[in-house]
């Protein structure tokens, strides 16, 4: 039987879970991912997780933060006026906002403070700085 190597196309099943228990993200009542293995498609511990796994096998993979999202960037948040955003933006701890930098390229940010009329925006994933732990089934090869 056939095991995962890295350039293999590949159809996962998965369950992610925080150290605490709460899910962050299933595959469950939906299609299995589908990725090439070693591409960059999905966070590095992952790929790795699955290296060696033939159809049918299940695996719980531990994530530690460095190889899924990194750790939290305090170089990440900065603060705008409340005058730099759209008049008729809801502003709110926890909203997600898509910013665009001049040279055309667009991040997601989400909204950490609100002080007065300074806002401060996070552009750290997340899920960075969480060890993640993920329960895998291998659906298929190729």
């Amino acid at each position: 039987m056939s095991t995962v190597n890295k350039g293999d196309k590949i159809r996962v099943h998965y369950t992610g879970r925080l150290r605490d228990g709460t899910v962050f993200d299933s595959s469950e009542g939906n299609d299995p991912l589908e990725f090439e293995v070693g591409a960059g498609h999905v966070i590095e511990g992952f790929d790795d997780g699955v290296l060696g796994l033939s159809p049918g096998d299940k695996k719980q993979v531990e994530i530690p933060a460095d190889k899924a999202y990194g750790e939290r960037s305090d170089e990440l948040e900065f603060k705008v006026p409340r005058d730099q955003l759209p008049d008729e933006l809801e502003i709110e701890v926890g909203i997600p906002l898509q910013v665009q930098q001049p040279d055309g390229t667009e991040f997601m940010v989400m909204i950490a403070k609100v002080e007065g009329d300074q806002i401060t925006l996070d552009a750290n994933h997340e899920l960075a700085g969480q060890d993640l732990i993920f329960d895998i089934e291998l659906v298929s090869i190729g």
